[in-house]
């Protein structure tokens, strides 16, 4: 029996571990996404509903310690806080790939990196370009990419979407939250205080010294996470950071095999479903609210160069960027694409890319400033060109589908009955 990876393509299937791994994944964050669209609906059905004000009410209420300067409103915390978990479990989720996933192999890893790279650089250039002169500084805002929205079109359209297409779209979302965070803590840090930055490494270094060991108590991990994300908060680096450091210092290897699930994967077990069906859900509540008004008004609003330049950059140039960086990887390495697939199923993958939604009302937030003019056209701006992108890779995907049912259906014979599919032993 044979299950190991095999050679890198374009788009892969990778090895049965890791396919299984992902489904199970995939079927989480698929939840979260609904649970996301949910979100979403109530805050634009509220924010343009009589009861508006109680709406801009609750987002600004204020609650926290005022003595350690975590007096915030909910909206803050959610941005800030919750959305710490989220990174925190992408943190996780990018060292298992690299250092027990299919993609610790450089050649297999390639292709999504590259895939990620292309879809910011192409949108943020996109964006550049329509506001020259005017509100640059939120370039980052198209850039990203929302697995748990994505997922909730899937869902609706892509039942029987391929493994290797799945695993494609989930591992380019990874490295896309990576490079979301690099961004966000180079380029939208306003004022640095470095005292409580240095600070922060010594409740990180005794959580780092901790999971190490294996410690798994609570009681001792939750007050150093704590400490280093308000710390971090406190320095004027975007606290989220600290939940992608505190998921880097998370162990993945088992130092035995008895000795069980590692750490890594004990805690993205944990705390997956509190960032997909709260943190996110949460955080779609209180910053997706956008009044949009009228026809006429909301139509103007799409005519602001902030507006065109996030809608381009998402239904425009992440589809360029990732197939195009694609198909340069797979030009100069002789990539090959599996067996049954085509460019078009990587451009459709591509096109639904181009939902960006939390990273991006976030983004938003931290370029113009909550609750700023700039920003209500962002959010408007990131709601429709997430649509439009949803709506066209819907389309693309739906042209396929006999395509992806078989290739579905060959995935699921095993016909020696070892729960390994035979797909994965060839």
């Amino acid at each position: 029996m044979n299950s190991a990876p095999r050679p890198s393509h374009v788009l892969s299937r990778g090895s049965w571990p890791e396919a299984k791994r992902i489904a199970d994944i995939l079927r989480k964050e698929t939840i979260g996404g609904a649970l996301l669209l949910a979100g979403a609906v109530v805050a634009l059905v509220w924010a343009n509903s009589p009861w508006s004000g109680a709406y801009e009410a609750l987002r600004g209420f204020t609650v926290g310690p005022a003595a350690l300067h975590l007096d915030l409103s909910l909206a803050t915390w959610a941005a800030d806080g919750l959305l710490a978990i989220f990174f925190f479990v992408a943190g996780l989720e990018l060292k298992r790939e690299f250092v027990a996933g299919d993609l610790r192999d450089p050649r297999r890893a390639a292709v999504p990196v590259a895939a990620a790279v292309g879809g910011v650089a192409v949108p943020a250039l996109i964006y550049t370009a329509v506001n020259l002169g005017g509100a640059v500084r939120g370039w980052a805002i198209p850039t990203a990419t929302d697995i748990a929205f994505a997922l909730a079109v899937l869902a609706v359209v892509g039942r029987c979407l391929p493994t290797a297409m799945r695993t494609f779209l989930l591992t380019l979302a990874v490295v896309d939250d990576l490079l979301a965070i690099v961004i966000i803590a180079i380029f939208y840090t306003a004022h640095l205080a470095v005292l409580p930055l240095l600070a922060t490494i010594v409740p990180l270094g005794l959580f780092t010294v901790l999971v190490q060991r294996r410690v798994r108590s609570w009681w001792l991990l939750l007050p150093l996470a704590f400490a280093a994300w308000a710390l971090m908060h406190a320095s004027g680096v975007h606290a989220t950071v600290a939940g992608v450091l505190l998921g880097f210092a998370v162990p993945v290897i088992r130092r035995s095999p008895g000795e069980g699930p590692g750490l890594a994967e004990h805690f993205e077990h944990r705390f997956r479903p509190l960032s997909a069906g709260v943190a996110v859900p949460v955080f779609a509540l209180m910053s997706a609210g956008v009044a949009v008004g009228g026809a006429a008004e909301f139509g103007a609003v799409l005519t602001e160069p902030v507006a065109i330049g996030i809608i381009a950059g998402l239904v425009i140039g992440k589809p360029i960027g990732i197939t195009g960086a694609t198909w340069l990887v797979a030009r100069f390495t002789r990539a090959r694409i599996d067996a049954g697939l085509a460019w078009i199923d990587v451009f459709g993958l591509a096109v639904l890319g181009g939902i960006g939604f939390t990273v991006s009302l976030l983004v938003g937030e931290l370029a113009f400033g909550a609750g700023t003019q700039a920003d209500e056209h962002a959010k408007a701006a990131v709601l429709t060109g997430s649509l439009l992108a949803g709506l066209l890779a819907a389309v693309v995907l739906r042209l396929r589908n006999r395509t992806y049912r078989r290739i579905h259906e060959e995935e699921q014979v095993d016909s020696d009955r070892d729960d390994i599919p035979d797909v994965y032993q060839s």
